[in-house]
């Protein structure tokens, strides 16, 4: 199954973490934070290694994660074989603040994570991004429910 989606992650309160070679100290504010991905092998497995806390550090993302003041609230996904990560990251980031340069080596993006205070933002945003390109989306229940069932 392949997909993209975006992790909905809490910061409860502000820190300075170093992320891969991007950052050697960059801040991180007390908020929410939406990280834009999308998984063109398998979608299962990427979002439970995002949701599990045993893994080698790769993705920028993964240093974030790695902090024990972040934690993924939900996981907002759809199901296609079409990449659409980059446009939903330029959606997204016209309602919140981009982290420069963080999560988007590999094309010509701002920014795959996007900043918002509160996380009613985050999570309209995402769901506003998806509807703007006429995709249906799942959420993180949906994916315990039925993703990981069928997988058993």
């Amino acid at each position: 199954m392949k997909g993209t989606y975006c992790l909905i992650i809490a910061m409860r309160k502000s820190e300075k973490l170093k992320i891969g070679n991007l950052y050697q100290d960059h801040n991180f504010k007390k908020g929410y934070y939406v990280y834009i991905g999308s998984a063109m092998n398998s979608l299962t497995a990427r979002i439970n290694r995002h949701l599990s806390d045993e893994k080698k550090m790769h993705w920028h993302v993964d240093y974030l994660l790695k902090s024990e003041n972040s934690e993924i609230r939900d996981v907002l996904f759809n199901i296609s074989d079409e990449k659409i990560e980059c446009a939903l990251a330029s959606i997204i980031s016209e309602n919140g603040e981009e982290i420069p340069k963080f999560g988007c080596s590999d094309c010509n993006c701002n920014s795959h994570l996007i900043y918002f205070k509160r996380k009613r933002d985050a999570v309209n945003s995402v769901k506003s991004a998806y509807d703007k390109l006429n995709i249906e989306y799942h959420n993180l229940n949906y994916f315990k429910k039925r993703i990981i069932r069928i997988k058993k």
